[in-house]
């Protein structure tokens, strides 16, 4: 009897397969439709009619994220890198991260941001596309929970965890880019 070695790239399909089966998602973000970054191939089983393919505008991604989640959908929102996800650091840290408190607790929307340290091996992005903020991101972030995907086993249950969150919390998902092409 075999079993299948779950990789970490598998366990973000599977777990992106698993948010698709949920009426509310809905996946946009650069190369959510079209080939051209590594977390592209993790949405391979999302129906193409939960894809919105957007060009590059990180901080008008954020907040049609933020609009979608106050409309009642599950936006999954992705950002190929972590440094590009800088670039709507104003719609996160003062929109989204407090909406609650700005609301009496009203508006609850709720956002699953993913982006991605880039990876340094086969090819050395530089520090441009390559820099983790994680820190600095959990630091300044109240509401919004900040998650650092590094073990492979718990990628599944992470998700699985956030989407049956009551409180409807947002979560900004840290991948880690050097593990998509490792067994």
């Amino acid at each position: 009897m075999g079993f299948i070695l779950m990789t970490y790239k598998k366990e973000l399909i599977r777990s992106m397969n698993y948010l698709s089966k949920n009426p509310k998602t809905i996946f946009l973000g650069q190369s959510v439709s079209f080939p051209g970054n590594s977390m592209y191939n993790t949405l391979v089983g999302v129906p193409s009619k939960k894809k919105i393919e957007l060009p590059v505008f990180e901080d008008v991604q954020m907040g049609l994220s933020i609009g979608l989640a106050l409309e009642g959908f599950i936006p999954v929102s992705c950002f190929p890198r972590f440094d590009f996800l800088i670039l709507a650091f104003n719609q996160l840290v003062n929109h989204l991260d407090k909406i609650r408190y700005m609301s009496r607790n009203e508006m609850r929307p709720q956002v699953i941001i993913r982006t991605a340290v880039g990876a340094k091996k086969p090819l050395d992005g530089g520090p441009q596309h390559t820099q983790d903020y994680s820190r600095i991101f959990k630091n300044v972030l109240s509401e919004v929970k900040v998650i650092k995907l590094e073990d492979k086993n718990k990628i599944f249950q992470t998700f699985k965890t956030i989407i049956k969150d009551k409180n409807k919390h947002s979560y900004l998902i840290i991948e880690n880019g050097d593990m998509f092409n490792k067994d």
